[in-house]
């Protein structure tokens, strides 16, 4: 790290510190109600998966070894047909794509992975194992470990930003891009560093970089952080496709040892080893950006600045939509994808 991202860094674990203050605060205030269910909460174990886990419905399960990892993914249909990768987001596994799995079947292998560090895959320690470099470098593996050499790449959240570095990096494996509530990786530093709205929309990635604290906060009262995040009023989910048993599969997902603090490196790799300038490419394949509005981490103004570094690009709103777009509107997502598909 150069002297500039070294000072950029030491700013941002400082604006960790001070929302970790707050956190604390609910933490102590949560004890406070309640001790018992507080501790009783944090320590809840999960050892039986969810039904909702197993439907056949949903496809078949598989493991590929890669280089450094192994990989758990749900696939569904043809292995003779075109392959379409989807990629989850923070903070959720392969489930998350269970509407898209049922519908692209007829006309592609669709494999949904679990990234490195969730769900059944393989979970590495260390920050530096969830740097870009290894996140990509599993997609690139992956593809012809399939039996592929070039896919539909499809990602939303992390997973979208993972797509899109790999696009950048890998053009020739891919088909076409789609990506779901996930802004360009080369515009959003500068666009947060300039806005304050999504300065403050931002706290939890530097809230993220403070270690231990994180994750006590992710594991407490039953998994109350991710509930909110999902489901919660002030972001979450805004139709009734994501039920209680869909929720107790998350939480089962992150119930597991290791299972929140590899996601939560996610950011903290982000922060210690960014995108370089040299690695910023024009993405010249098809591309399409699917947003949700108003999605409660990301302003929908960051849409649009992708068009500097995509000249193929298409863009599609669904404004009453939450940043959790392909679980909350299912129906519109799958038709803009199957137009763009078939443009």
């Amino acid at each position: 790290m150069g002297l500039m991202h070294y000072f950029q860094f030491a700013v941002v674990f400082l604006f960790g510190l001070w929302y970790s203050l707050w956190v604390i605060l609910h933490l102590f205030l949560s004890f406070i109600k309640g001790p018992i269910t507080f501790v009783t909460n944090f320590f809840k174990k999960r050892d039986v998966m969810p039904p909702c886990l197993n439907d056949p419905d949903l496809g078949s399960h598989d493991f590929v070894h890669l280089e450094d990892v192994r990989l758990h993914y749900v696939a569904k249909g043809d292995e003779k047909k075109p392959l379409m990768l989807l990629v989850h987001g923070f903070p959720e596994f392969w489930y998350s794509w269970r509407y898209q799995l049922r519908e692209f079947s007829s006309e592609y292998r669709v494999v949904a992975i679990d990234q490195r560090g969730y769900g059944d895959s393989g979970k590495p320690s260390g920050v530096k194992n969830y740097s870009t470099e290894k996140l990509t470098g599993d997609i690139k593996q992956l593809i012809p470990a399939l039996g592929y050499s070039r896919c539909v790449l499809v990602g939303h959240d992390w997973g979208g930003a993972v797509a899109w570095h790999f696009a950048m990096r890998h053009p020739e494996m891919v088909e076409k891009l789609i990506v779901l509530n996930c802004p360009h990786p080369a515009t959003f530093a500068s666009y947060m560093r300039k806005n304050r709205e999504q300065f403050k929309k931002s706290w939890y990635m530097m809230f993220f970089q403070v270690p231990i604290l994180p994750e006590i906060a992710f594991w407490s009262n039953d998994f109350q952080f991710l509930e909110r995040a999902l489901i919660g009023k002030n972001g979450g989910v805004k139709s009734d496709k994501t039920t209680a048993a869909d929720m107790e599969a998350y939480k089962y997902c992150f119930s597991s040892k290791g299972a929140v603090t590899n996601p939560l490196n996610y950011y903290r790799a982000a922060f210690r080893y960014p995108l370089a300038k040299k690695d910023i490419r024009l993405i010249e394949k098809p591309t399409m950006i699917i947003w949700g509005c108003p999605d409660m981490a990301l302003n929908k103004e960051l849409v649009p600045l992708a068009g500097k570094f995509v000249p193929d690009l298409t863009i599609q709103y669904i404004e009453d939509a939450s940043h959790w777009i392909q679980q909350d509107k299912p129906n519109e997502v799958n038709k803009f994808i199957w137009e763009f598909l078939n443009k």
